[in-house]
C-alpha cells in the first residue's frame, strides 16, 4: 500500500498523524463519521459549557496515543514487541468506542443497549463500510480487532494497550474531557508516562523512574470523577433525561400513532426490538429534534419534562445512604401534583480510582507494574502512599433528585429539616 500522510490537528495532541491507508480509510465510514453526533460527556455540556466534544475526537485521540506507543515500542522494544501487532492496536483503539449511541448510557440503561456488543457487532457485520475496510488486511481481520476490544485477544500487551487500569483510551479522556471542561486537575505528564511505558512478556509496565508521572494519573483520574463526571447537575440533567425518555416510551403503548409521527426513530427502542440499521440512525441531534417535539405534547408530563429538560430547569438533590426517607418524600411530592415515577430519580455514582490484581474479583484489573533497575517488578502501591490511599476504595454516593420547586413546600422543606438532609 502506498503511504500516506494526513494530519488531523487537535486541540489535546497537536498534530495526530495518519499514515496508514487502512486507518485513513476507517475514520471516512459512515460508522466513524457518526460519532461526530454522539457527545463525548452526555449531559455534562449543562454543567460545563465548553464540554461540547464529540466520540469522534476521543476515538481519533486514543488513536493517536496508540500510534505513539507502538511507533517508540517497534523502535525501542523489537525484542519484546512485535511489530505486525502495531496496524491491529491502532485499529483497536481508533474503533474501541464506535458502538455508542445517543447520550450513550442514559439511553444505555433504558433500552437495554449494550455499546460494546454493538462495536464488536459493527466492526463483524458485513454489512458494515468499517467491516468492508478491515477485510482488505485480511479475512480474519475484523474479529481480529474484535477481540482486541473484548480482552479476548491472546496478546494482552495489545488488550492492555487498549483496556487496562492506564491505558490508551483512559489516558485520552481524561486529558481531553479536562482540557474541554476547563477542569486543570485533570491534566498529568503524557509525555513522561508514554516514555516510562515499556512491554513486558504478559502486559505492559513502566519505568520506575517514571512512578511518579503514574501516581499523578492515577490522581488526577480520581479529581475528574469527582469534579466532574460526578458533578450534581450534570447527573440532575442525566436524571431527568432519564426520566423522559421513561415518559416517552410509557406513552408509545398508549398513543403509538403519535411517536410514528413526532420520533419515528425511536420505535425499534420502544418495541425492543431493533437492528443494527436502526442504532446507527440514532444520534444526540436526532434525540434533541424530538425533545423540541415533544414540548408540544398534550401530554403534560411529556411536555413538562421536555420543556425542563431543554431549557435546563435542573432538579434538586439530596445525597443518601439509604432509602427510609425517600417514600415520605415521594409521598409528600405526588400531594403537590408531581407523579414521582417521572418527577423523582435515584442516581447513583460510583468509582474504583486503582485497585490491585485480584484474581478471584467478578473483573479482576491488571496491576500498574513498575520495573526496577534489576529488572524485579514492583505494583504502583507498594512504593506509593498517595496510591495506597486510593487503592481499594470505592467512591461516590447516592441521590434522591426531585423538582427545584419543591424547595418551596413548606411540607417538603419541614421533613428535610426534621430529617437533617442538605440539598445542593
Amino acid at each position: 500500500m502506498t503511504k500516506l500522510e494526513k494530519v488531523f490537528r487537535d486541540p489535546v495532541h497537536n498534530f495526530i498523524e495518519i499514515e496508514d491507508p487502512i486507518i485513513y480509510g476507517l475514520i471516512n465510514t459512515t460508522e466513524f463519521q457518526r460519532l461526530r453526533r454522539i457527545k463525548q460527556l452526555g449531559t455534562t455540556s449543562f454543567t460545563f459549557h465548553g464540554a461540547e466534544h464529540n466520540r469522534f475526537s476521543h476515538c481519533l485521540g486514543v488513536y493517536g496515543i496508540a500510534k505513539r506507543i507502538t511507533d517508540r515500542f517497534t523502535q525501542y522494544f523489537p525484542d519484546v514487541w512485535n511489530p505486525e501487532e502495531n496496524q491491529l492496536t491502532q485499529c483497536a483503539a481508533l474503533l474501541h468506542d464506535l458502538g455508542h449511541g445517543a447520550y450513550s448510557h442514559t439511553f444505555e440503561h433504558l433500552f437495554d443497549t449494550d455499546h460494546e456488543a454493538i462495536t464488536r457487532e459493527i466492526i463483524t457485520s458485513p454489512e458494515s463500510e468499517v467491516n468492508s475496510i478491515l477485510c482488505q488486511v485480511s479475512p480474519d481481520f475484523p474479529e481480529k480487532v474484535a477481540s482486541v476490544i473484548n480482552h479476548s485477544y491472546p496478546n494482552q500487551q495489545v488488550v492492555q494497550l487498549i483496556s487496562s487500569q492506564i491505558d490508551a483510551d483512559r489516558m485520552d479522556y481524561l486529558l481531553r474531557d479536562a482540557y474541554f471542561t476547563g477542569a486543570i486537575y485533570g491534566q498529568f505528564d503524557l509525555t513522561r508516562i508514554l516514555k516510562a511505558m515499556v512491554p513486558i512478556e504478559n502486559g505492559i509496565a513502566f519505568r520506575f523512574n517514571g512512578a511518579h508521572s503514574v501516581e499523578d494519573y492515577i490522581v488526577s483520574r480520581y479529581q475528574m470523577y469527582m469534579q466532574v463526571y460526578f458533578h450534581p447537575a450534570s447527573r440532575g440533567m442525566e436524571a431527568m433525561l432519564a426520566q423522559l425518555l421513561k415518559r416517552a416510551k410509557f406513552l408509545y403503548y398508549q398513543r403509538p400513532d403519535y411517536f410514528k409521527l413526532s420520533s419515528p426513530c425511536l420505535i425499534p427502542f420502544f418495541e425492543q426490538n431493533f437492528t443494527l440499521k436502526d442504532y446507527l440512525r440514532l444520534d444526540d441531534g436526532v434525540l434533541e429534534t424530538y425533545f423540541q417535539t415533544w414540548i408540544e405534547s398534550d401530554d403534560k408530563i411529556l411536555s413538562d419534562l421536555a420543556y425542563s429538560y431543554t431549557n435546563r430547569k435542573i432538579w434538586k438533590s439530596f445525597k443518601f445512604s439509604d432509602e427510609t426517607s425517600l417514600g415520605k418524600m415521594q409521598d409528600i411530592i405526588k400531594s403537590a401534583g408531581f407523579d414521582p415515577a417521572f418527577y423523582t430519580a435515584i442516581h447513583s455514582n460510583f468509582d474504583l480510582p486503582y485497585d490491585i490484581y485480584k484474581p478471584k474479583s467478578d473483573k479482576p484489573r491488571t496491576n500498574i507494574v513498575l520495573i526496577n533497575k534489576d529488572k524485579t517488578m514492583t505494583e504502583l502501591s507498594e512504593i506509593s502512599p498517595l496510591v495506597t490511599t486510593l487503592s481499594g476504595n470505592i467512591y461516590g454516593n447516592n441521590r434522591f433528585y426531585f423538582p427545584k420547586v419543591m424547595l418551596d413546600n413548606p411540607e417538603f422543606t419541614q421533613y428535610i429539616r426534621n430529617e437533617e438532609l442538605i440539598h445542593d
